[in-house]
């Protein structure tokens, strides 16, 4: 089956999985505004541990993103069987990656975060949200899981259901747990790991009760239970991996900014996290036209059209970068009045003081809302190795910039956070050349 490439047809696939793909962001989110509200010490860790665990999940996401592609790819071709199994092979593979991820942090997370933070408060503040966040591993890679399936059948419309049910409780709980409501012990950063976790188990069985009742389904056979397919478990690899290596480059190149910002000082670490926060908000609608590009010209691979490829990319360009601007320049031009509901609160010399940080933020939101739906394009394609390969020549670049603009010339923290803004910007040039001038229709999966 082939789906449209009208606007109106990414319109209405990107929008739910805009917040599907951004479930890691909102909790992320919603822990950081309570915490903002809550102390100091609290928001300060939540602005580093929460990278790192949004690292931790992004790898199930990677890999969800390459099982994404082949099905959608199964889905254009009309290949029920196979898209079932791959569905399969991406759930075993994932259960077991989630088994390892959760034995890590159990017994290494507490060291690591040991060599990497200086200051003691913060320190015991990570460690207090790491290790029952970790349980939470299993729900985000089985959730991550069920939305690449719907992604890449594009039948999303239940995403939008789950990701409310899912920040709802998170929301509730985080009240609670934090700040200890209605009987409930006062937990601080604790209680928000508990919260998230317990919201994405929720989420969770949101989404097998659907999946158990739904009507008009598209795809057959999904209780089937395959056995174990190693080939195809291989195939979801090969296609993965280089997303994977993608997620943990980038995200690991942000969170060494991040450590390298703590090193600075608790307010610099501060603005940050608020600039952070406010940047995840704005780049959720290119997260998910990102993840709604791949599901597009997958499909429209396997349908046999490329030549509807570039056009298509190219109109998700023009949509993500209107909804971005739109929603970005209100808060980049009134952050104390845009920003008041979420972080008002008696002293806003933080939101004051992170004003330049903002224009440099917009910036870095025009070239990556271009640059991302273009790289992702390229990965729907198949061309997944090339990803790699960029996003990892431009983050050596990346680290390279930081180490030395903050490591040793002591630079604040407008030239520190312009790195984004040329890592963007130099993605944006090369997936244009690839596009147009590498043979990309030779890639098959």
């Amino acid at each position: 089956m082939q789906l449209d490439t009208t606007y109106k047809q990414i319109f209405s696939i990107s929008v739910p999985i805009m917040l599907g793909s951004a479930v890691q962001n909102i909790i992320a989110l919603t822990d950081s505004i309570f915490l903002f509200h809550y102390n100091d010490i609290d928001f300060r860790a939540i602005g580093l541990v929460s990278v790192f665990y949004l690292i931790i999940s992004a790898i199930g996401y990677g890999f969800s993103r390459g099982g994404q592609i082949i099905i959608a790819r199964r889905f254009g071709q009309g290949n029920n069987d196979d898209l079932v199994r791959s569905f399969y092979a991406l759930l075993y593979f994932e259960l077991l990656l989630a088994f390892v991820m959760f034995v890590l942090i159990q017994f290494l997370g507490q060291w690591f975060f040991e060599k990497i933070v200086s200051d003691p408060p913060t320190l015991e503040a990570c460690i207090d949200y790491l290790i029952p966040r970790s349980y939470g591993i299993f729900f985000s890679y089985l959730g991550v899981i069920i939305v690449a399936l719907y992604t890449g059948i594009a039948k999303t419309s239940f995403i939008v259901i789950d990701v409310v049910i899912l920040a709802t409780v998170n929301m509730v709980l985080n009240y609670l747990f934090i700040f200890g409501k209605l009987g409930v012990p006062e937990m601080g950063i604790a209680g928000a790991a508990w919260a998230s976790t317990i919201a994405e188990l929720i989420a969770f069985i949101a989404f097998i009760i659907y999946m158990i009742f739904e009507k008009d389904r598209r795809v057959t056979g999904l209780f089937a239970f395959p056995k174990l397919d190693l080939p195809l478990i291989a195939l979801v690899y090969k296609v993965s991996i280089p997303i994977v290596m993608q997620v943990i480059i980038g995200l690991g190149a942000w969170f060494v900014f991040f450590s390298l910002i703590e090193n600075m000082g608790g307010k610099e670490l501060e603005i940050s996290n608020l600039v952070r926060i406010v940047f995840l908000i704005l780049s959720i609608p290119t997260w998910g036209f990102s993840s709604g590009i791949n599901t597009l010209t997958s499909n429209i691979r396997g349908a046999g059209n490329e030549k509807e490829v570039i056009p298509v990319i190219w109109r998700t360009v023009l949509i993500n970068f209107v909804i971005t601007m739109v929603i970005t320049l209100p808060v980049v031009l009134f952050p104390e009045t845009t920003l008041y509901p979420i972080f008002g609160k008696a002293d806003m010399s933080i939101i004051h003081d992170a004003q330049p940080i903002f224009y440099v933020m917009f910036l870095i939101l025009i070239s990556f809302s271009i640059g991302a739906i273009l790289f992702n394009g390229l990965l729907g394609i198949g061309a997944t190795n090339w990803g790699f390969r960029i996003q990892g020549i431009m983050t050596v670049f990346y680290l390279a910039y930081i180490f030395i603009i903050v490591k040793y010339y002591n630079a604040n923290l407008i030239w520190a956070w312009f790195s984004e803004v040329f890592y963007w910007f130099f993605i944006l040039l090369i997936c244009i050349w690839i596009l147009y001038r590498f043979n990309w229709k030779i890639i098959k999966i």
